[in-house]
């Protein structure tokens, strides 16, 4: 059975929209049977601890492909030698003080552990800064064909980020008539005929 590694956007979960989405695209009702597993953790607020959660969670699943939205797709670029889309990625969340400040936010989506609320501190925003400066290290020739990106063109983010995935990954990015979020008509019309058309192996 495939595996797909989903990661989700800042203050989201595991329980979004989106992975509901492609938990019933990959069912074969027919059969009764799940064509596909979807992996879709609670990430960790803070990216000192996000990460090696995330990489540590890659190496234990070994997916076959990672889907990542926005904070999810800048983590997922990090996942080397396997194929994953980032969907608007955010790579400068640090810089982004309308989204990551300093204070109590409530969780978007319901979490396994039950937490309606969760703090910001300063050196959460410190700890993705840092981050944020080595991201791109490790990026080899081989990796540079398994990372695409898809980018909104009604959303400010991608006008920043789409310029540096390109950078990075050059032919791997794509636009499409969206915003930022990606809903359920998103997913339908974009997300899913991308990667029939452009991962036929999956």
């Amino acid at each position: 059975m495939k595996k797909i590694l989903y990661l989700h956007g800042f203050a989201s979960s595991g329980a979004s929209g989106t992975v509901a989405l492609l938990r019933r695209e990959y069912y074969d009702r027919r059969a009764a049977y799940a064509r596909c597993a979807v992996v879709a953790p609670d990430i960790p607020v803070d990216a000192a601890e996000a990460l090696p959660f995330i990489k540590g969670l890659a190496e234990k699943e070994s997916p076959d492909l990672v889907i990542g939205t926005s904070m999810g797709a800048m983590y997922a670029q990090q996942l080397h030698g396997i194929a994953r889309i980032c969907i608007n990625p955010c790579f400068a969340l640090s810089k982004c003080y309308f989204i990551l400040s300093v204070g109590k936010h409530k969780w978007l989506n319901k979490r396994r552990d039950g937490a309606t609320d969760f703090h910001v501190y300063k050196e959460t925003i410190q700890h993705f800064a840092e981050m944020e400066e080595r991201q791109f290290d490790g990026i080899d020739d081989e990796d540079k064909t398994l990372c695409h990106g898809l980018f909104g063109d009604a959303d400010p983010v991608a006008r920043e980020s789409r310029p540096v995935f390109a950078s990075h990954y050059p032919g791997m990015d794509r636009g499409f008539e969206g915003g930022h979020r990606m809903n359920a008509e998103l997913v339908a019309s974009v997300l899913f005929p991308f990667i029939r058309e452009n991962l036929p192996w999956f």
